[in-house]
């Protein structure tokens, strides 16, 4: 696979806005599994991972807490799920992942990121069938046998285990993510998670070049300064000018 995936802290926010930006996602992410799924981490195990994730992107303990204390009121916005997706600059393919309160807006929000970079959103499942719906472990581990064995006992679906400089990198089934983790866990240990994420991985990647360079990063721009973004999954590999 090749560290086919994306790690989201390769973009870590280097400014104000962005970082405001960063920590409005998390908090919303927050709100809504703390809602939907239990306020106590210990057994909601997605907002367990997910406030792990907001501490080693370096968001503040305020915004974690002050999203779990607005859950606890059962009260305030009702965010839904929304997933579209497109063939983007140079017919890169994206899969943009959305929290909204309004899905309408949302919709014609990322439709216009894909119009003013002269690319066409798609309908759903257009370009979703060729990326993998994957669990990422990443964590410094040197035993891969010990640890595909810990996986198999638990009945987790393996797709693939990379080792590359004393790092282990699991891929399994989105569906196993739970499972996967916490066998892990209780066969090694409190582990460091350097990568803790389901995500979209794209099955095969294309180079873009000369003017469509620019109209990928205006494209990713649009869609990142976008509030109800939360992910943006692309197949783009090198963008050369």
């Amino acid at each position: 696979m090749g560290r086919a995936y994306q790690n989201r802290k390769e973009s870590m926010a280097k400014t104000s806005n962005m970082k405001a930006r960063v920590y409005s996602r998390y908090g919303r992410e927050i709100y809504m599994t703390a809602k939907s799924g239990g306020l106590d981490p210990n057994g909601n195990l997605a907002l367990r991972s997910l406030i792990d994730r907001a501490k080693k992107d370096q968001v503040p303990t305020h915004v974690i807490e002050k999203a779990i204390e607005k859950a606890k009121g059962g009260a305030g916005e009702d965010f839904a799920r929304a997933r579209y997706e497109g063939f983007g600059p140079g017919g890169c393919m994206a899969i943009i992942e959305c929290l909204t309160d309004n899905p309408n807006r949302t919709y014609g929000d990322v439709r216009q990121a894909f119009t003013k970079t002269k690319t066409k959103i798609g309908t759903e499942g257009s370009v979703s069938h060729s990326f993998d719906h994957l669990a990422i472990l990443v964590f410094k581990h040197d035993d891969e046998e010990a640890v595909l064995e810990a996986l198999m006992e638990a009945d987790v679906d393996v797709t693939d285990i990379e080792n590359e400089d004393g790092k282990l990198s699991v891929f399994a089934p989105h569906t196993d993510y739970f499972k996967a983790k916490q066998a892990l866990i209780e066969a090694f240990g409190d582990i460091d998670f350097e990568v803790d994420e389901i995500q979209f991985v794209p099955q095969t990647y294309t180079e873009i070049s000369g003017d469509d360079v620019a109209l990928f990063e205006k494209f990713m721009n649009m869609l990142n300064d976008l509030e109800d973004v939360q992910a943006v999954y692309h197949n783009v590999e090198n963008a050369n000018s």
